[in-house]
């Protein structure tokens, strides 16, 4: 029987391509997405390609979404080996993009989604993966949020746009990655925060240097760790290299 992946924000972009990729190791695919219409046409794509994919509507942002999407896939599925909390948006860089230019307004939509979001979602599939033989939860995260990164005056990250809402947000994800993988380090289940890399999509307006097919590649590697492979790490692109490994918090 194959493994079970859900992937939320997976109708383009890097959450499509994600799905693809599992999808053609073997992986049954739950294709999660906000809008029926681009969700089910993503799906169609992905089976007119020999996917085995199933359109699971979610706004991760809304409970009750959460909670019907996570009764659809106990019913349909039984059970989930793969989590790819992958739906994010940007809330764009208010007037300069300086830290004191945001609203609170746009600061709460964006934790709606990338943090409140993708706890809702974890909490709400968590049993379902706890029924797999060894679950994996990916966190796409971004290196923008790092710590690191963003206080090293010779990282180019510390030169970027100084706003909050979507730089704090991965931030956050990055320390719920570490808590979620502290909770379950005594269960084959492996929690880890992916970086994709400047990847062009819808978000950044296609500006990105990489292709969606390489910004999936580190949430395919987490999704698809062996059994000694890590848990609570941050691991994907480095910035100016054509290198994956383990980022810096």
């Amino acid at each position: 029987m194959s493994k079970k992946a859900f992937i939320t924000g997976a109708n383009k972009g890097i959450g499509y391509e994600t799905a693809r990729q599992l999808a053609a190791r073997g992986m049954t695919v739950l294709i999660g997405a906000r809008d029926p219409e681009l969700g089910q046409a993503a799906t169609d794509k992905l089976r007119a390609e020999g996917a085995d994919a199933h359109f699971i509507q979610i706004d991760v942002a809304d409970e009750e979404s959460v909670a019907r999407a996570a009764a659809r896939i106990e019913a349909d599925f039984g059970a989930l080996d793969v989590l790819v909390n992958n739906a994010a948006i940007t809330g764009g860089l208010e007037g300069d993009g300086k830290a004191s230019s945001g609203t609170l307004a746009t600061l709460r939509h964006v934790y709606d989604t990338n943090v409140f979001g993708l706890v809702a979602v974890t909490n709400a599939l968590l049993p379902l993966l706890r029924r797999a033989e060894a679950a994996r939860i990916v966190n796409v995260s971004s290196e923008v949020g790092s710590l690191a990164g963003r206080t090293n005056p010779d990282s180019p990250l510390s030169q970027m746009p100084s706003a909050i809402p979507y730089t704090a947000s991965k931030t956050t994800v990055n320390m719920v990655t570490v808590l979620y993988a502290q909770e379950l380090r005594d269960t084959p289940i492996k929690v880890n925060a992916a970086n994709p890399g400047y990847t062009a999509t819808d978000l950044n307006g296609h500006s990105g240097f990489r292709t969606p097919e390489q910004g999936a590649e580190p949430s395919v590697h987490l999704a698809t760790l062996p059994a000694d492979g890590p848990t609570g790490t941050f691991w994907g692109h480095v910035w100016g290299s054509d290198q994956y490994a383990r980022l810096d918090w």
